[in-house]
């Protein structure tokens, strides 16, 4: 039994496409059932509630071999910590209660670095590995940089102004992953049973890019001058809580971002096993260039 959390996120409605048809018995966690692909619904055992609280996990994580595991959003969450680790706390309780015997989480790349400790939602994140794996259970961390799918949350300013913007430095060249191949790499581990103990496994993109590269990337699928504008730390934080974010996880997502901008997703060397394939170019037409068209922007969350 496999169990996947977020079956209507962006990844996680991914990992459940992909394990459709696999031969293996599927559970999901899902707030609400009627949010999953009608293809679905018929072919996975459901459990509503949040995987946050301690009676649904208790319940979803009976009798399960592995889980998908990744943390949602709370833009009102008092502490970042709170928003990760004390959202993982029941979870990380039912694997050992269960005997569950494979984890794969999606995290962020950054351990060991400089900055680790202060980059807000990345460090909330390496928090939450290690709580997983201090619990015995095998455990494989994806470890991402941004995702490409971030940049169609602007896909209305992409289209309407000709812009996108970040407070990271327009030069800096970073890697980025498609979510598509995050959730293939995650879909493939949980399919297998052969891995034990406990490790990081990068996910780097083909090839690091700026800003300045994309928007260039950007202009040419879209037949369009696109440019990158880079803002202040400080309007990226006043933006999130003009949306409503709490005070806490706003800073948390400008401390990550000012991380980024210093070097934390640069430190793990390049190969040719940690490089995925989807391309920025590949990822522009067959996903930010229809969402800019029809002016749809799906969510993201690093």
């Amino acid at each position: 039994m496999i169990v996947i959390t977020t079956p209507a996120g962006l990844i996680g409605h991914q990992v459940l496409g992909n394990l459709l048809g696999r031969g293996e018995p599927l559970r999901v966690i899902a707030r609400d059932a009627s949010a999953l692909p009608a293809g679905a619904r018929n072919h996975v055992e459901v459990v509503e509630g949040s995987h946050g609280d301690a009676a649904v996990v208790d319940e979803a994580f009976a009798g399960a071999n592995a889980v998908f595991w990744l943390t949602p959003p709370d833009p009102h969450a008092p502490t970042v910590e709170a928003a990760y680790v004390g959202f993982t706390r029941p979870a990380a309780e039912a694997f050992t209660r269960h005997g569950v015997e494979r984890v794969v989480g999606v995290s962020a790349l950054g351990r060991g670095t400089p900055w680790a400790a202060h980059a807000g939602n990345v460090t909330a994140s390496l928090a939450v590995d290690d709580l997983i794996a201090n619990t015995g259970v095998a455990y494989r961390a994806l470890t991402n940089p941004s995702f490409m799918d971030n940049v169609v949350r602007q896909a209305e300013s992409i289209k309407n102004q000709g812009v996108f913007s970040s407070p990271i430095a327009g030069d800096r060249k970073l890697p980025a992953v498609a979510t598509r191949d995050i959730a293939a790499t995650a879909s493939r581990l949980l399919l297998d049973e052969s891995w034990s103990g406990v490790d990081e496994v990068p996910l780097l993109g083909p090839e690091d890019l700026s800003f300045n590269d994309m928007a260039d990337i950007i202009s040419q699928v879209l037949g369009k001058e696109v440019r990158f504008q880079q803002t202040t730390f400080e309007a990226y934080k006043d933006r999130f809580v003009g949306f409503g974010m709490s005070e806490a996880m706003a800073q948390g997502m400008t401390d990550m971002a000012r991380a980024k901008n210093e070097g934390l997703d640069n430190a793990v060397r390049r190969t040719p096993q940690n490089s995925t394939p989807t391309g920025f170019r590949q990822w522009c037409q067959e996903v930010l260039k229809p969402a800019v068209l029809d002016r749809t922007a799906m969510p993201a969350t690093s």
